[in-house]
């Protein structure tokens, strides 16, 4: 894991992936003209960090971590690669975003996500997030969770 500028290459275009993959996903649902990212500066420190895993030097994932409230991030832009999915790489970049919380002060962890990303609601679920009600307005999401940290 790399901890990387908000605006990256890598992060820009593995977001982009992302992007693409949810219009798939969400079948003709997904507007990417609407869609409404945070602003970059609230993954810089100390707010908040992005985070790049590769993969012999290929970027192959990222995630980023943000103040929410006090006490409280919200894990944003996970995402990996097709290419690099089933290997674990999820589940240490998650690792690696909790542990960024903490440094941040942080003893709760939020996200959100869409219901079509099954891989990414299975892993949160395997690593103890638990259901809460919607605590944004993302139009894209609909599995909100939550799970306490340290």
């Amino acid at each position: 894991m790399r901890v990387v500028e908000p605006d990256a290459e890598p992060a820009r275009r593995l977001m982009s992936d992302y992007l693409d993959e949810l219009g798939v996903r969400q079948a003709g649902s997904f507007d990417r003209a609407r869609y409404v990212d945070v602003d970059p500066a609230e993954f810089e420190p100390p707010a908040g960090v992005l985070m790049i895993a590769y993969d012999h030097e290929q970027p192959v994932a990222c995630g980023g971590v943000r103040l929410l409230a006090p006490g409280v991030a919200e894990i944003k832009r996970m995402y990996v690669a097709p290419s690099a999915r089933g290997r674990g790489i999820g589940r240490t970049l998650l690792g690696a975003l909790e542990a960024a919380a903490v440094e941040l002060g942080c003893d709760r962890a939020r996200l959100d996500t869409a219901a079509s990303f099954t891989e990414a609601v299975a892993l949160y679920r395997s690593a103890g997030y638990t259901d809460i009600a919607a605590y944004n307005s993302n139009p894209h999401a609909t599995v909100w969770m939550e799970r306490r940290l340290g």
